[in-house]
């Protein structure tokens, strides 16, 4: 969508709330205020392990690795980082219940050792479209997230014939650490209408938030906005959504826009996805606009790996060179930073 028709579009999903059905259970403004004012500023990034290609790899117990998360988890608390946005997966959940929530929980204690609490987010419409079980690709060299895959896939997103075993999964997990203070917040579904999906996922959006409500968390829950255009998704997603979360990698003029009309909501906010060097949304010009604004901040990425996400959605480098600037990410697979006046800067706004 061009730049120039994001604000008419934010404000033409305010005036269509009304016509948005809310499901039962939102938490008031009220709570959700209280709520936020109970956390120190909320920052950090999405992450996955460098050794994983995509969720499957992360979560499976041939290739779950403790150890890894364990010391790149690390990283991000010498950072000051205090939160981790972390994809889950159905399939995994699917191929084995309990020991897909026994990983959980592992996954928990180590980022809970590094005073790292956690959004875990279940459905994504982003990436390849069909996810197998079992062992993943390999990386194709130059390529943003060669191997990501959907959840729950295209158009497993549309058959209601999937929905009662994807209603299990939802119900099941939350339920298990419904009361669990480690986790921050559910984050349900990843950009819904991406990949061309559109509308096709509102049957599905609708249904995720039913479920979660059902499951009588201690966490908020939400789903991020991300495309100013969706008019019905994003109206459900602002109806229903206890806290609001959104995805911004624009330049700060037009971020800042975005966010202060989102504002208007008046219930706090997390920008859970936002740093992209080749598109001017930096840590340099973005992260210290939302401590100011008081806004969560969760950049995409912290350790360069398998997801190839140094590389720009749209600018593949068939030969796997290095790109001339990281799109994403903070730190090289060894530990070392990409860019130490970034990672200063970081450490100056938590006081680390």
């Amino acid at each position: 969508m061009k730049i120039k028709n994001v604000l008419s579009a934010i404000l033409l999903m305010a005036l269509s709330l009304n016509l948005s059905a809310q499901t039962n259970g939102r938490w008031s403004a009220e709570k959700a205020k209280k709520w936020y004012a109970e956390h120190a500023w909320i920052n950090g990034a999405n992450f996955i392990p460098s050794n994983a290609i995509n969720q499957l790899e992360m979560w499976q117990a041939d290739t779950f690795d403790p150890q890894t998360i364990d010391r790149e988890l690390g990283w991000a608390e010498s950072l000051g980082f205090n939160t981790m946005r972390v994809y889950l997966h159905s399939l995994a959940y699917k191929q084995d219940p309990a020991g897909f929530k026994d990983r959980m929980g592992k996954y928990l204690a180590v980022a809970d050792k590094h005073r790292i609490k956690t959004i875990f987010v279940f459905f994504d419409d982003c990436w390849n479209k069909v996810g197998v079980i079992g062992k993943q690709p390999a990386p194709q060299p130059g390529i943003h997230n060669s191997g990501w895959v959907q959840d729950p896939g295209d158009p497993a997103h549309k058959e209601s014939e999937n929905f009662p075993a994807l209603e299990k999964y939802v119900k099941d997990v939350m339920g298990h650490f419904s009361k669990d203070k480690r986790i921050l917040l559910w984050d349900l579904y990843n950009e819904p209408g991406n990949s061309g999906k559109l509308d096709t996922s509102l049957p599905l959006l609708k249904k995720v938030f039913e479920w979660a409500r059902s499951a009588n968390t201690d966490q908020p829950i939400s789903a991020g906005l991300w495309r100013w255009d969706f008019e019905k998704l994003n109206a459900f997603q602002i109806a229903n959504s206890d806290i609001i979360t959104y995805h911004d990698y624009e330049a700060p003029e037009w971020h800042k826009r975005v966010l202060m009309l989102l504002k208007t909501h008046d219930r706090p906010m997390i920008c859970t996805e936002y740093m992209a060097r080749t598109k001017n949304s930096t840590f340099a010009n973005t992260l210290p606009m939302l401590k100011a604004q008081n806004i969560g901040a969760i950049n995409w990425g912290l350790v360069a790996g398998k997801t190839n996400t140094i590389y720009a959605w749209d600018t593949p480098i068939k030969d796997g060179s290095q790109p001339t600037d990281w799109f994403h990410d903070i730190f090289w697979p060894d530990g070392r930073i990409y860019r130490t006046a970034e990672t200063d800067l970081i450490k100056k706004l938590n006081n680390k």
